[in-house]
């Protein structure tokens, strides 16, 4: 894959942040290039997580490349067919509804919408608390739609938060590699 540009797409799913930072590290081994993506909320939004300027820092430092965190500088990501895949890590609840209901109001879903249209696989890594309650639809719809794969995903707290998901991204260079091969990887639940 050395010879491919992945985007990196990352949405407010702040305590995640650590975990998709370090699966963006590895995956950067194995692209020639990773072009960085954050959610206009992702990135410039302070939590108890961290501050979004060091996020943001740490992303486009790993990268070596500019963050792309509005809609005007993700609408082009099509016109030049920019990208080999586009990966979501983390995709939040918010934003998987909004991709499966076609609704384009962010750098991270303008970013899909443009780089869907050139018939390339957009890989989803899901962080939600509501993906077996009210999301289930959307993962639903998603996993039915031409070029849209998945990351392998568990439930994280099913004591403590019975409804939600996240993605096992220690999964997400060969789910990636699978996607660019037009494969969902397998097994989609994870143990993890």
């Amino acid at each position: 894959m050395k010879d491919k540009c992945a985007g990196f797409a990352m949405c407010g799913s702040y305590c995640t942040f650590e975990r998709a930072i370090g699966a963006l590290e590895k995956l950067r081994m194995s692209f020639g290039r990773v072009i960085p993506i954050m959610s206009e909320r992702a990135y410039r939004t302070d939590t108890r997580f961290g501050r979004a300027e060091d996020f943001a820092a740490r992303v486009s430092r790993l990268c070596a490349e500019e963050i792309i965190h509005d809609i005007n500088g993700a609408e082009s990501i099509g016109p030049r067919a920019l990208l080999d895949i586009l990966i979501i890590a983390p995709c939040t609840g918010n934003t998987l509804a909004k991709l499966s209901l076609g609704i384009t109001d962010s750098s991270v879903t303008m970013a899909a919408k443009a780089h869907l249209r050139n018939g390339r696989p957009v890989l989803i890594a899901i962080s939600t608390n509501d993906a077996l309650s009210a999301n289930l639809v959307n993962i639903g719809t998603l996993l039915n739609r031409k070029n849209v794969y998945f990351t392998p995903f568990y439930q994280d707290d099913c004591a403590g938060k019975a409804a939600s998901l996240a993605a096992d991204l220690d999964c997400l260079t060969t789910a990636a590699e699978e996607a660019l091969a037009g494969r969902q990887i397998q097994p989609l639940l994870s143990r993890a």
